[in-house]
């Protein structure tokens, strides 16, 4: 269903902008989306990749303002799968937290889903966070603990964070920061505001962490526009020692679309990574654009290969520099799936993770959307569910 374009209802879709950075082929009724190719270097001999498809399986929306142990259940920002266990992280800056769920599902889509516990996340003392000091984005089950991150409050000099939690929310341990990714006072370097650690991913092998910038750096460049896109980094850390390891560029796509209606918010990110064999990843990039009654998103997942990237690391600037960035290939694009979702509406789409194996053998994939508590229009609390036919 199209809603009818008024101006309440576009000035709260510009105004999104708070949060939204302070967070296939025709077969089959357009229900898939064709994997292109990771190409492997052709000086290794290697074999190409045979071309595998995204297929829509069903959508899941929890009801805008449900509670839940005195929380109102929204901000759905990253979510997880570990042997049996699923979690979601919320990033409401007054009360930092996680829920677990229920999640049941099969082939021909989801039978339940429903939250189970909320649990707070506590500070390095074992307090409650203040106000606006901690934006969680995203979160990754590791055995008996979690990982999660925090984009901070750039504008307030309050950093970013990366660190692990016990699973009743208590900290263990904060990775170290490099000063690159710390809250500076110079214009001219440092991260942006709502633009830090949004994507994080435990590497393959489990000896480690990804994580993912939303936007460049400012030595590394401008944020996307409708006209070019932009590098940011990924970069790895250690489990044991907590230290940065090895970065590569990643470039963003443009801005999908202009903003309209006389609206000129327009943002596009790198909102999640998951990375599946050494150095490949899934990559979620969403655009937003102001003006537009459908959301406003265009959402993407990429397969991304990183195995020939230049580390730049070392490299204090991306602009101009002489370096190889990482590969990425469209796996789909929600735009496709429009006509599968509620009134068409792709939303805020900002955490994605494997699910258990379905009976076929093959992967299931589960994405979130945060629906920024639907503080200036109705947002869904959207969970898509995917097969990964290979």
């Amino acid at each position: 269903m199209i809603m009818q374009i008024n101006s309440t209802y576009l000035i709260a879709i510009t105004l999104v902008q708070t949060f939204f950075i302070g967070s296939c082929t025709q077969e089959e009724n357009l229900t898939e989306g064709q994997v292109l190719t990771t190409e492997r270097s052709t000086e290794d001999n290697e074999a190409q990749h045979q071309s595998s498809t995204v297929k829509f399986i069903d959508e899941f929306v929890l009801p805008d303002g449900q509670e839940f142990g005195n929380t109102i259940v929204g901000g759905l920002s990253g979510i997880d799968y570990e042997n049996g266990k699923w979690v979601v992280i919320s990033d409401d800056s007054k009360r930092p937290r996680y829920y677990t769920l229920n999640v049941a599902y099969d082939i021909d889509g989801f039978s339940s889903l429903e939250i189970t516990s909320v649990i707070t996340l506590k500070d390095t003392l074992g307090r409650d966070f203040g106000l606006e000091t901690v934006d969680s984005e995203s979160i990754r089950i590791d055995g008996d603990k979690f990982v999660w991150s925090s984009e901070g409050n750039i504008g307030a000099k309050i950093n970013p964070f990366v660190r692990t939690s016990s699973l009743e929310g208590d900290f263990i341990k904060a990775m170290s920061l490099p000063l690159k990714y710390s809250a500076s006072e110079e214009e001219e370097n440092g991260p942006r505001q709502n633009g830090v650690f949004e994507g994080l991913s435990l590497s393959s092998d489990k000896k480690g962490y990804w994580v993912s910038m939303e936007l460049p750096l400012k030595e590394d460049g401008e944020p996307p526009t409708t006209n070019l896109g932009a590098p940011i980094r990924l970069a790895y850390i250690d489990k044991v020692t907590g230290e940065f390891g090895k970065e590569f560029a990643y470039p963003l796509d443009p801005v999908a679309r202009p903003a309209i209606n006389g609206f000129s918010f327009e943002l596009n990110g790198l909102v999640e990574l998951l990375e599946y064999e050494e150095n490949k990843f899934l990559a979620l990039e969403r655009s937003f654009s102001a003006g537009y009654t459908d959301g406003g998103n265009i959402v993407k997942i990429y397969d991304v290969d990183a195995r020939r990237a230049t580390d730049v690391s070392a490299i204090t600037t991306l602009k101009e520099a002489d370096i190889t960035m990482v590969k990425k290939k469209l796996l789909l694009d929600f735009d496709t799936l429009r006509p599968q979702l509620t009134n068409g509406i792709v939303d805020n789409i900002e955490g994605i993770t494997f699910g258990p194996n379905f009976s076929n053998g093959n992967k299931s994939i589960v994405v979130v959307s945060d629906n920024n508590f639907s503080r200036l229009y109705k947002q869904l609390n959207q969970f898509i569910l995917l097969e990964l036919r290979e």
